[in-house]
């Protein structure tokens, strides 16, 4: 219930929501003088949205910055969460990347230069999804195929949302005897890594970060940056967003 509720409710609360019912209120009621505003608070607010500028600065700010390879230390397990594969197209040979693939590339990175000794993914099957593979399955499934060992791969297949990937990665852990006081890598996009952090600390297990998938760029001063519209641009609030209630609530409830 949770898990629905949470989705709901960043639905209510994305930026092309709110733009949607402003323009449409507007345009019901536009010999009215609240319905102008709300009409051209609409139509002013996709242009914000939209803005390349400033999506990318925000997102910037938001996201952990990224880490060198050669600055990370030893870890003997690294944690990749799922949320990177596309399961609603079906297929039984290969996997599906969407954006974000990356969380399991730089993780096969990592254990090909031996930073990590073993891969752990968590992440089962998110909302309403036509592949009846869990996401932790079909990134196992892709690691073997590039030749790492099944020895040296855990998945962990039933967590839904962030709080149970810590919740569910710990009595894995229990349950197959591995220390749960040492330290792990921790790897999942940037703009996530605060709430996955906060969630992991909150179940008692420490972890060192390792934030991938950046939908921020550098900063460019350039004309198609200020003036043109994008459709990525309102997708990047989209993500902070969803991203932002997520915290909110899961401070709400103690999850963090």
């Amino acid at each position: 219930m949770f898990f629905y509720l949470s989705q709901f409710l960043s639905f209510l609360a994305m930026p092309l929501t709110i733009i949607s019912i402003l323009i449409v209120v507007g345009a019901l009621y536009v010999r009215k003088k609240w319905g102008k505003i709300s009409l051209w608070t609409g139509i002013l607010s996709l242009w914000f949205f939209s803005n390349q500028f400033i999506a990318n600065q925000a997102m910037l700010a938001w996201e952990h910055d990224f880490k060198a390879f050669d600055e990370i230390k030893t870890y003997e397990i690294g944690i990749v969460l799922t949320g990177v594969t596309n399961l609603s197209k079906t297929a039984y040979d290969r996997t599906f990347f969407q954006k974000g693939a990356d969380r399991i590339t730089h993780a096969l990175q990592l254990y090909r230069m031996g930073k990590i000794e073993k891969i752990l993914i968590t992440g089962g099957q998110g909302l309403n999804p036509t592949n009846p593979n869990t996401e932790a399955k079909l990134l196992k499934d892709f690691l073997l195929m590039t030749g790492v060992p099944e020895s040296d791969v855990m998945i962990e297949e039933f967590a839904k949302n962030t709080r149970e990937n810590a919740l569910f990665t710990k009595e894995f852990l229990e349950k197959n005897g591995i220390d749960t006081n040492q330290e792990f890598l921790l790897i999942t996009s940037a703009f996530h890594m605060t709430r996955a952090k906060g969630c992991f600390d909150k179940v008692g297990l420490k972890t060192e970060t390792f934030p991938t998938d950046y939908y921020s760029h550098d900063t460019k001063y350039d004309l198609p940056a200020f003036i043109y519209p994008n459709p990525s641009s309102i997708e990047n609030w989209h993500k902070l967003a969803k991203e932002w209630i997520g915290i909110l609530v899961y401070k709400m409830v103690g999850y963090v």
